[in-house]
């Protein structure tokens, strides 16, 4: 993938800030005395989904209505891309169709059919619903929405350009890896900017495609077995935004479920905000490496609180 440059970053977060504001970045003390050295949070629980997607699906849609108006469109997700495509589908007037996997997030799934979209399920994993998504969108003439895409990865990038661009000096930043366009985009945003930022990858231990990838430095398949992290599920990597992540990432951390559970833990009770687990998964990384930050500046991304009630509950319940 061609990194996009600082105008195409600037235009593109432009055309976000027509439907959302920025989201925050805070320096908790509490989170930083655990940790043992400064570390920013920036929030992107804060936008109107609860996500970091919802940029991507504004500038993806735009850039869609630059054509002919498909009759409807169709995309595959754990929830929060399924949302940004909802909400944006909705500002166009372009019905919408999302494939889950089967026993996905409850509150997810109820989220994106109250911003108009048609929920089908289908499959075990992410990726049986994305091929399903695929295959449905020849035989009705639908336009398949990607979860990983040039448009999108200029949209997401966004929160990463408003991080930089507010705290200066960032040495280390955590992104969780779901398909890849969160942490594309934070790497599109540095090299824009031309920082020297490390720009860290977290993974699922249990959804090491991105992170056995990264290491062989080449496209592989792997099984998805997290109870918590879904949106870092995915069995096959994109291998576009892999090849920027070889190219430009200092390193792939991986995380259990039991660390990402107690970053939520962390995460409520030195900020009271809520975390899914894959917004949860930065800190978790940070927690893991903690040993090694000391003195630096370190930021972390909370990509998103869509945790349904009663799993947060669970995690938040243990001592």
């Amino acid at each position: 993938m061609r990194l996009p440059t600082l105008d195409q970053l600037q235009k593109s977060a432009d055309l976000v800030y027509r439907y959302m504001q920025p989201t925050p970045q805070y320096l908790w003390p509490t989170l930083a005395s655990r940790l043992g050295t400064e570390i920013w949070l920036k929030h992107e629980n804060h936008t109107p989904v609860g996500a970091f997607k919802l940029r991507g699906g504004l500038v993806y849609f735009h850039e869609l209505a630059n054509g002919p108006k498909p009759k409807g469109v169709i995309s595959a997700t754990r929830g929060n891309h399924g949302q940004s495509i909802a909400f944006a589908a909705r500002q166009h007037e372009i019905p919408a169709t999302i494939v889950v996997p089967v026993g996905n997030s409850r509150e997810k799934n109820d989220a994106m059919r109250a911003l108009g979209a048609k929920l089908v399920e289908h499959g075990e994993d992410f990726q049986a619903a994305r091929e399903h998504a695929m295959a449905l969108a020849e035989a009705d003439g639908l336009h398949m929405v990607p979860s990983f895409h040039p448009f999108l990865v200029r949209g997401v990038a966004s929160y990463s350009l408003e991080l930089l661009n507010t705290v200066p000096n960032i040495d280390v930043l955590y992104v969780p890896i779901g398909l890849g366009s969160g942490i594309c985009g934070a790497i599109a945003a540095r090299e824009a900017l031309g920082l020297s930022t490390e720009i860290v990858g977290v993974c699922s231990i249990e959804a090491p495609a991105y992170a056995r990838s990264f290491e062989y430095k080449e496209a592989v398949e792997r099984p998805v077995r997290t109870r918590i992290a879904d949106g870092l599920a995915c069995r096959v990597p994109d291998k576009s935004a892999l090849e920027t992540i070889i190219a430009h990432a200092a390193r792939i951390v991986e995380v259990t479920d039991d660390e990402v559970e107690e970053a939520m833990r962390l995460i409520f009770s030195a900020t009271h905000n809520v975390a899914e687990g894959a917004g949860a998964a930065a800190v978790a990384a940070a927690w893991k490496e903690r040993h090694d930050l000391a003195g630096r500046r370190v930021a972390a991304i909370l990509c998103g609180g869509n945790v349904d009630r009663d799993v947060f509950a669970r995690v938040i319940a243990v001592p």
